[in-house]
């Protein structure tokens, strides 16, 4: 819900997707050129300050959406300096390998910057116009449909889960840890019969309407879509060639 509060209010949403998604696939390619931390945590920082400076997404918000990711990175990265080996006995043996530090550094830096490019993407741009641009791009209509189903069923799950929390906060059901224990276990039984309540609702109201095709939104028109899409591309090559420059 927070990446769709960002799209809808962030300085670019008027920018056409063609334009942010070519800036996005240069920070992606600029992150695979980039052959050290260095190259590559500049990059990383350039697309963050394009998306916070440029597009004035929130801070606090951007953090709060990048933090998942950038926490599993994280343990990842810590879980690859260490390497498991038998030893004389037959028993588990940890084992620390200092010498795969640097290559660490190199995959977790071109991580975070592939995850600054698409934080800025999916932070700049709703899923409507993302969805004009995959078509445009000729990605399959089934493709399309799965993920916009997977989208709307984001929202129903959000809303029969906070349903059900308010239901359960009314009666006491979180006023201690046994209770909370319970009540969550609830939760996840009744929510499961929901989703699937309502998106068997949701098909049938599709099928009510005759919809057996390809879901179809309107394309907005978006003023100097070229010009946006050039300066797109002049950037993408400005990082590809910076990350190529911070290697040397």
């Amino acid at each position: 819900m927070l990446i769709e509060q960002s799209a809808y209010a962030n300085r670019w949403r008027a920018v056409s997707p063609a334009a942010k998604g070519g800036f996005a696939l240069g920070g992606l390619l600029a992150a695979f050129v980039a052959n050290t931390p260095t190259a590559a945590a500049g990059i990383a920082l350039v697309v963050v300050a394009t998306t916070l400076l440029g597009a004035r997404v929130s801070p606090w918000l951007y953090l709060r959406v990048a933090a998942p990711a950038t926490a599993f990175l994280a343990v990842s990265s810590l879980s690859l300096m260490f390497s498991i080996s038998l030893d004389a006995s037959g028993g588990p043996q940890w084992q620390f390998a200092p010498d795969a530090v640097s290559r660490i550094a190199t995959v977790a830096s071109r991580s975070l910057a592939s995850l600054a490019a698409l934080l800025f993407l999916v932070l700049t741009t709703p899923l409507r116009d993302l969805i004009v641009l995959l078509r445009q791009l000729r990605v399959p209509e089934v493709i399309l449909d799965l993920m916009v189903l997977c989208y709307r069923m984001l929202f129903v799950l959000s809303e029969a889960m906070h349903d059900m929390l308010t239901a359960q906060a009314a009666r006491l059901g979180h006023a201690s840890a046994r209770r909370s224990l319970h009540s969550l276990g609830l939760l996840a039984a009744n929510l499961v019969v929901q989703v699937w309540q309502r998106a068997q609702a949701l098909a049938t109201a599709a099928l009510a309407r005759n919809g057996c095709g390809s879901l179809r939104f309107l394309s907005p028109a978006f003023a100097h879509a070229r010009r946006d899409t050039l300066i797109a591309a002049a950037a993408s090559l400005a990082l590809i060639a910076l990350a190529g420059s911070l290697d040397r």
